[in-house]
């Protein structure tokens, strides 16, 4: 069997306390660091990495070295520089990411699978997905709920207000692979 460093590792990235449910899923390489995966996380999702973040895995804490200064007290905070997704899960491990907090915008990532890399195939690469990104800075979960109850009345006071934001593209069911892979290929 090969070194799970050497392995691909599927991804299902669930965005938590949003119906209808976001999810994406990718494949990244075992080797990959943490703050690479946040990049990748970034470009799956559709974020725009304009806030901190965290990843927690088995009761660790791991962000970027600026984010630790913070908590460089705090015997659960690591350099998210220094690990790799191979050394700290494996196949059914779950973990989270979080990011924005103050919107506090949860993810849940599920280790689906293991597998061998494919020749020709490069990672990471999305294979899936459901819903749009929430627009940043929308006030987390309970905010975009506002957004789209407020998008779905075009009778509703704030119709205009939040039209006039997120444009008139935006649709919450929405989610385009093929754009996400672009995006990808550019971490």
């Amino acid at each position: 069997m090969p070194r799970a460093d050497v392995q691909v590792y599927q991804l299902k990235i669930t965005l938590q306390e949003i119906e209808p449910v976001i999810w994406r899923r990718l494949q990244v390489k075992g080797q990959v660091r943490l703050d690479r995966l946040h990049l990748m996380i970034q470009a799956a999702m559709g974020w725009t990495n304009s806030h901190l973040h965290e990843f927690l895995v088995k009761g660790q804490r791991y962000r970027d070295l600026e984010q630790m200064c913070e908590d460089i007290d705090d015997p659960d905070m690591n350099d998210e520089e220094e690990f790799r997704l191979a050394k700290l899960v494996g196949e059914g491990d779950i973990f989270e990411y979080t990011y924005d907090f103050g919107d506090c915008w949860e993810h849940e990532i599920l280790v689906e699978k293991l597998i061998e890399p494919e020749p020709g195939i490069k990672c990471p690469r999305c294979l899936e997905g459901s819903g749009a990104c929430p627009p940043e800075d929308c006030g987390g979960p309970w905010g975009y709920e506002e957004l789209l109850e407020a998008l779905g009345d075009p009778e509703h006071e704030d119709y205009g207000h939040y039209r006039g934001w997120v444009g008139e593209d935006f649709n919450p069911e929405m989610f385009d692979v093929d754009k996400a892979n672009k995006v990808l290929r550019r971490v």
